[in-house]
């Protein structure tokens, strides 16, 4: 089973397109609200390895990093690959 986790906050934008992509993907996540628990806040920075800025995707503990390389990892197959899709 993959395991994805997202770090976000209620008004980004780019939270909830990365947030359609995994659905697209038919990907399952825990989502985290940073704006609403500074703990996880906090637990993003350390790994994320100090990254600020939401969302921040884990996948199978795999950092994936933010919306533009959740996209990038799809269009390459690293998405593919980190899932455990095989072609």
């Amino acid at each position: 089973m993959v395991k994805v986790e997202i770090y976000t906050t209620a008004i980004c934008p780019y939270c909830v397109a990365a947030k359609n992509v995994l659905k697209m993907k038919g990907l399952s996540y825990e989502e985290m609200r940073i704006d609403t628990d500074p703990a996880r806040r906090d637990e993003m920075l350390t790994r994320a390895a100090g990254r600020r800025t939401v969302p921040q995707i884990f996948i199978n503990g795999t950092h994936v990093g933010g919306y533009d390389d959740l996209v990038a990892a799809d269009r390459s197959g690293k998405l593919a690959e980190i899932v455990g899709e095989t072609s």
